[in-house]
C-alpha cells in the first residue's frame, strides 16, 4: 500500500513495539511513509533506536517535551534532513504513579503541573515549532482517551490531563486551519500496553470494556495503528478539530451490569 509514499513526519512517544504509537507508526511505515523518531533521553534510547532503525528512520533524536528547546531543535533537524513535514504524531503522556492512586481529591499539585505539562501542553509546544515547516493538508494528532471525559477508576489527574489535550486540540486546529493545517485527537480504547498495565485496576478495565463494546472485544493495535493512518493521511483531509474513537464501541454503549460488578471489585 502506497497511500504514505512521500510523507514524511515525525512521532513524539513510540518506547517499545507493545505501545499504541508503535501501532500507528507501524501502519504508518508499512504505508510507505518516511518517520522520524523521538525518545525521552538515554534511558530509552535503547528500546526506541532497534525500532526507528527498523523503519529505515533517517532522523532519531532525544526530546524532553516538557523542554521547548529541544523541542525546537528537533524540527530544525526535521526540516534540514525532509524539508516540510506532512505528519506529526504527539503520544506523549506521564503522571506520577502515586497520583493514580487513591482518591483524585488528594492529587498532589506536584502531579498535577506534571501531568498536565508532559501530557498536554507539550502538544502546543510541538505545534508552536512544527508549525513553519508543515506542508499545506498536513496533519497533526495526538493520543487521548475515555478518561478524558468520564470518571474513569484509577484515572484520576490523568484524566483531566487528557480533557486539556483535547481542548487544547480543538485551539489549536483554529490557530493553524488556515495554514491547511489539521489538528485532531485519536481516542483508543483500553489496549494492554506497557504503560498501561501501570494504571491501578488496569486488567479489570479490559474485561469491562469487553462487555460494553457493541463488538464484543477490546480494541487492538492494528485496530488503532489504521486509525492513526487514515488521521495522518489525506483520507482525512476534511477533518480537524475532532475526536476520533478507536474503541470497538465502548464510549456508545451504556455500562452493562457486569461491567459495574467487575470495576466494583478488587
Amino acid at each position: 500500500m502506497d497511500l504514505m509514499k512521500g510523507k514524511k513526519g515525525v512521532i513524539f512517544g513510540v518506547s517499545n513495539t507493545h505501545g499504541i504509537a508503535y501501532g500507528i507508526a507501524k501502519q504508518l511505515y508499512d504505508a510507505g511513509a518516511d518517520i522520524a523518531f523521538t525518545y525521552a533521553g538515554e534511558a530509552m534510547e535503547k528500546r526506541v533506536r532497534p525500532i526507528a532503525e527498523g523503519m529505515n528512520a533517517k532522523l532519531i533524536m532525544s526530546c524532553d517535551v516538557t523542554k521547548e528547546d529541544e523541542v525546537e531543535a528537533v524540527f530544525k533537524e526535521c526540516e534540514k534532513i525532509y524539508g516540510k513535514l506532512d505528519f506529526v504524531v504527539h503520544a506523549v503522556a506521564f503522571a506520577p504513579k502515586e497520583d493514580l492512586m487513591g482518591r483524585f481529591v488528594d492529587t498532589s499539585k506536584e502531579g498535577w503541573d506534571i501531568a498536565l505539562g508532559v501530557s498536554a501542553y507539550s502538544l502546543v509546544t510541538i505545534c508552536r515549532h512544527a508549525e513553519p515547516i508543515m506542508n499545506e493538508g498536513s496533519s497533526i494528532f495526538a493520543l487521548t482517551y475515555l478518561g478524558s471525559i468520564l470518571s474513569v477508576p484509577s484515572y484520576n489527574v490523568m484524566g483531566v490531563a487528557k480533557a486539556a489535550l483535547e481542548s487544547a486540540m480543538r485551539f489549536l486546529a483554529v490557530d493553524l486551519g488556515p495554514k491547511g493545517i489539521r489538528v485532531n485527537c485519536l481516542s483508543s480504547g483500553p489496549v494492554k500496553t506497557l504503560a498501561s498495565m501501570g494504571i491501578s485496576g488496569f486488567s479489570k478495565m479490559l474485561k469491562a470494556a469487553v462487555l460494553r463494546a457493541p463488538l464484543n472485544r477490546n480494541v487492538s493495535l492494528e485496530d488503532v495503528g489504521k486509525a492513526g493512518l487514515y488521521l495522518a493521511s489525506d483520507l482525512s483531509s476534511g477533518t480537524t478539530g475532532e475526536v476520533i474513537y478507536c474503541d470497538c464501541g465502548c464510549r456508545s454503549a451504556y455500562a452493562s451490569a457486569e461491567e459495574m460488578d467487575i470495576l466494583s471489585k478488587e
